[in-house]
């Protein structure tokens, strides 16, 4: 990538202008910070310049789409994570690869070794599509997984120069548990929204979508952010793993499921381990899951790293700083399918 398209990432992901002419505004956002950075004050950036760059990490598959990622549980859906066993992983890909409700799908290193999430109206759908599944595939011993708590989601990386230390800028779901019934035309707007903005330098004007409803979306909290889906392994991030860490009683309290440990700058601190994980910088995803036979682990995380050795220390590091407890690697060993689910389809 070029440093000019480094910045775009920087920007674009989750600060995309919701704006008639946003490569015009992209172009005023860069050229100001290289003036304040001490660079040309007139700047050199264009819109159509801007625009170039952007369509290139298009092409180039770095960025996946530009566009909305909603809140499922506010527009009134369910997720659910579901863990199996396969042992045709292709006939298995193919099949979900048909499933618009499934939205991604891993393989992992461990005896559970499929991993997908499903989004629906229903635990009933839900159930529905993995007894399917079960049928035409042979996965077999599923479990559904429903997230009794979040810490930490939707994280946006940061795209990384030579050399610079790994670091992810966090978008944290703080918000209640409000759902405000959605109109046609609300609906019609956001599954418009889940798709790809056109390839032109007035795309919301060309999509027919209302910059001042997208907007809103955002202040509702129906939208999480609008930006940039990356392939996060073109984009720096190669090595990534979901860690699953047991909180037995030496760590957590009944109510809380809090640690308790010395800091020897801070004096003793009390803090649930999800917060404390959800604050590290490699971390994208912190969620609380429930344990099953044979995965007696409750507290799961994503986390992202540029090489085997970076990963093995920010796992080390992540059991550190919650009291050591027993934690299972599950390395993504094989992508299947990540895609953006498209509401109201």
């Amino acid at each position: 990538m070029t440093e000019i398209e480094q910045r775009l990432l920087s920007v674009i992901q989750d600060a995309f202008p919701l704006e008639e002419r946003p490569y015009r505004r992209l172009a005023e956002v860069l050229n100001a910070q290289e003036a304040c950075a001490g660079g040309d004050a007139r700047g050199h950036l264009t819109e159509q310049s801007v625009f170039d760059a952007v369509e290139n990490l298009r092409r180039s598959g770095i960025v996946r789409r530009i566009g909305g990622i909603y809140d499922s549980h506010r527009l009134g859906f369910i997720s659910r994570l579901c863990a199996g066993k396969v042992t045709d992983l292709d006939k298995f890909a193919s099949a979900v690869n048909g499933i618009p409700a499934i939205t991604h799908n891993y393989v992992r290193s461990h005896e559970y070794n499929v991993w997908f999430t499903a989004i629906a109206e229903s635990e009933g759908e839900i159930r529905a599509i993995v007894d399917g599944l079960c049928a035409s595939t042979g996965l077999h011993d599923v479990h559904i997984l429903i997230a009794t708590k979040k810490f930490k989601i939707n994280t946006v990386m940061r795209v990384l120069k030579e050399n610079e230390d790994s670091r992810l800028r966090e978008n944290v779901d703080r918000g209640g548990e409000f759902i405000a019934a959605l109109s046609s035309s609300d609906k019609a707007r956001i599954r418009i929204a889940c798709d790809d903005i056109p390839h032109t330098l007035t795309p919301f004007t060309d999509w027919g979508v209302s910059l001042e409803a997208l907007r809103d979306d955002l202040v509702q909290k129906r939208m999480r952010r609008f930006g940039a889906i990356l392939r996060h392994q073109d984009a720096g991030f190669a090595y990534n793993a979901m860690v699953c860490f047991k909180l037995d009683e030496r760590l957590e309290t009944k109510d809380e499921r809090s640690v308790i440990l010395s800091d020897p700058w801070k004096g003793e601190s009390k803090d649930p381990a999800g917060a404390i994980l959800a604050n590290k910088p490699y971390i994208s995803h912190c969620y609380e899951r429930p344990a099953f036979e044979g995965f007696p682990y409750t507290l799961y995380v994503m986390m992202h790293a540029q090489s085997a050795e970076e990963l093995d220390a920010f796992i080390k590091d992540a059991a550190v700083s919650i009291g050591n407890p027993e934690y299972a690697v599950l390395h993504s060993v094989r992508e299947l399918k990540k895609t953006s689910f498209r509401f109201f389809a």
